[in-house]
């Protein structure tokens, strides 16, 4: 399996991966993605594909948000979306995926990462429930156990606050879960 920054071409097979990996959910992950890489810069987000045998079978985003501190505001990142084909998965894929994105962005000084996921999948990358570290999600739709961070070297004692997710997210609706009785 190689991994590396996803590539133009690679765009119809990243959304068919997410078209498989989530399923009904799969429409809105594939234009969140899409939206989300076009913001993408070379000093700030960050999209890496899984490929093999010529083909592509994970895929991870990181895109720009913020952290509503006090003292400012701090640039942070959000891993969002993480997928990794449904034959390919619990075969170490989306761990190598998350495990090399973190380590770039602890490369480019990048203080924390958000995200909205299992914690017992999360867990063993150092993510942790951001309620107990002072952080406050962007949304009650969260759950709090889900709303994770990783404190990165860069990270300095005074950024806590309130994540505040980038439009796109919003635009999407695709934050937190939705009460499917509403």
């Amino acid at each position: 399996m190689d991994l590396r920054e996803e590539q133009p071409g690679d765009r119809e097979a990243v959304r068919n991966l997410h078209l498989e990996a989530f399923g009904d959910h799969g429409t809105v992950v594939g234009e969140l993605t899409d939206a989300l890489r076009d913001t993408l810069t070379p000093d700030c987000g960050l999209s890496l594909v899984a490929e093999q045998a010529g083909q592509v079978v994970g895929h991870v985003l990181f895109s720009r948000s913020l952290l509503d501190a006090p003292r400012r505001l701090v640039d942070v990142q959000v891993l969002s979306p993480l997928a990794v084909r449904p034959s390919h998965q619990r075969k170490g894929v989306g761990a190598a995926l998350v495990s090399s994105g973190v380590r770039i962005l602890a490369q480019r000084a990048v203080p924390l990462v958000f995200l909205e996921g299992d914690p017992a999948y999360y867990a063993r990358f150092g993510f942790v429930p951001g309620g107990e570290l002072g952080f406050r999600k962007p949304s009650l739709r969260i759950p709090d156990a889900a709303f994770q961070v990783l404190r990165l070297p860069a990270y300095e004692d005074w950024m806590t606050g309130t994540l505040v997710y980038s439009q796109l997210f919003w635009q999407h609706d695709a934050v937190g879960l939705r009460d499917a009785d509403a």
